[in-house]
């Protein structure tokens, strides 16, 4: 079972860039460097991505850093939609394979297949994640404040590692809204998850957050009482989460803090 962690702390760390190109590519440095030096101690490194347009910056600024043993990085991703063909466009393991999978040789790629049975595909899923840690996960928030398809209100106690769970309507609009589907009676209504608390139970996280639509959302992670209506305050929880802001999407966060510098801040 997974335990959410807790900290008195009660900080996030935030970087505020010029635009959503620099802002990827701050992203994309700082988790190459972490990838950097997790490999300079110990054999291979497990990484979690999330499937989003939100990530397209990040990912692309990370498929151009060099100095990366690729050879020695095991992806995996975050979640995938019940009820898609297996060629959907829209699928999130055929996002990231265009994305980043397909550009750089991994050491391997585990894909969340749902098939016919998503519950047995869940469990075999958390297997794989729970064979040995995982050390980063790069992820976003979601306009209704979720984290992967952890909808409010979030389970922090679930003792999954990935189950099947029914979208919200916020939710299902966003995809909508991303231009992911054209009509929200396409969008699927149910998706496999990696819990909230295995999310949190990474080694470090790097959370890339554009536009102007998740404004309000962010606003909220950063300043809610850390709780289920706003899965995304769950990153104040965790030592070493890093969230990556654009003009869009900071909002008035700028009037305190520097632009191109990561603050820690504490909610107010």
């Amino acid at each position: 079972m997974f335990v959410l962690k807790d900290s008195s702390l009660d900080t996030i760390a935030v970087h505020i860039a010029e635009s959503r190109r620099t802002m990827g590519a701050r992203a994309a440095a700082d988790i190459a460097q972490e990838i950097r030096i997790r490999l300079n101690d110990q054999p291979g490194v497990r990484m979690v991505f999330a499937a989003a347009p939100s990530q397209s910056e990040m990912l692309a600024g990370l498929r151009e850093e060099s100095g990366v043993d690729w050879l020695r990085v095991t992806a995996f991703h975050m979640d995938e939609y019940v009820g898609l063909g297996h060629d959907a466009p829209q699928r999130f393991g055929l996002w990231l394979r265009r994305a980043i999978f397909d550009h750089l040789n991994f050491a391997a790629v585990h894909l969340i297949e749902p098939g016919n049975d998503p519950a047995e595909a869940a469990d075999h899923y958390s297997g794989k994640l729970r064979a040995a840690p995982i050390d980063i996960v790069c992820c976003g928030i979601g306009t209704n404040g979720h984290l992967a398809f952890n909808d409010p209100p979030a389970d922090f106690n679930d003792p999954l590692t990935m189950k099947i769970v029914e979208l919200d309507l916020q939710c299902r609009q966003q995809q909508v809204d991303d231009k992911c589907f054209a009509t929200l009676d396409e969008v699927p209504a149910r998706a496999l998850t990696i819990t909230l608390p295995a999310l949190l139970d990474a080694g470090a996280i790097f959370c890339t957050v554009p536009g102007i639509s998740k404004r309000e959302a962010v606003r909220r992670a950063i300043n809610e009482t850390i709780g289920p209506a706003c899965p995304a305050t769950a990153l104040r929880r965790h030592p070493r989460s890093t969230l990556y802001l654009d003009g869009g999407s900071a909002g008035d966060l700028p009037g305190r803090l520097l632009l191109n510098k990561t603050t820690r801040i504490a909610a107010q």
